[in-house]
């Protein structure tokens, strides 16, 4: 019996650091993961692609969608290293929270107040604000999830600035799936 015990124990053991994992990640700093993206983009000659969303935000989760998309992740990918900040999560909620200085480095790269879920921000590898999902610099117009023919074009636009590898076809395929997974109203 004692046998059995000390077997299962390693495994035990190793499902319990599984379950902490996400937990650990989550506890990163955005000023770490940030610096580990801008690492990321300049050893691979790309812009950082930085996601300020919230578990509970349905934009958010469709904007998830298509960066996961098989057709749309080697596009955006080719261009951007993409780093989620989780800003905006409910304090009542146990599974869920912000991560530490996310907030603070959104307003530093140029939101205002609470622009709305997600807010996107491409800099450059060093960091510097290239270009961010407030329309035409519209500090109360912010995208988020761009659903719309306008919301389209000014995330064409944000590519075009931040990811400038992307070619004109990676672009259109871009417009063409926003348009064929656009909500329907």
């Amino acid at each position: 019996m004692s046998l059995q015990r000390n077997v299962n124990l390693p495994i035990v053991f190793a499902f319990l650091a599984l379950l902490a994992a996400p937990t650990l990640a989550s506890a990163q700093s955005a000023d770490t993961l940030f610096t580990q993206a801008k690492s990321s983009a300049n050893a691979q000659h790309k812009n950082v692609l930085l996601v300020f969303s919230a578990s509970w935000c349905g934009p958010c989760k469709l904007y998830e969608r298509f960066l996961e998309d098989p057709q749309m992740q080697p596009v955006t990918e080719k261009a951007l290293v993409v780093q989620r900040i989780d800003v905006g999560e409910r304090p009542d909620d146990p599974k869920h929270s912000d991560t530490p200085g996310g907030v603070a480095l959104r307003t530093s790269l140029g939101a205002q107040g609470e622009p709305g879920f997600p807010f996107l921000v491409i800099t450059d590898p060093n960091g510097q604000p290239i270009v961010n999902s407030y329309r035409n610099g519209d500090t109360n117009n912010n995208i988020g999830y761009p659903a719309v023919p306008a919301e389209f074009d000014w995330y064409l636009e944000m590519l075009r600035r931040g990811a400038p590898a992307l070619s004109p076809a990676d672009l259109a395929a871009t417009r063409t799936w926003l348009q064929n997974h656009a909500p329907h109203h």
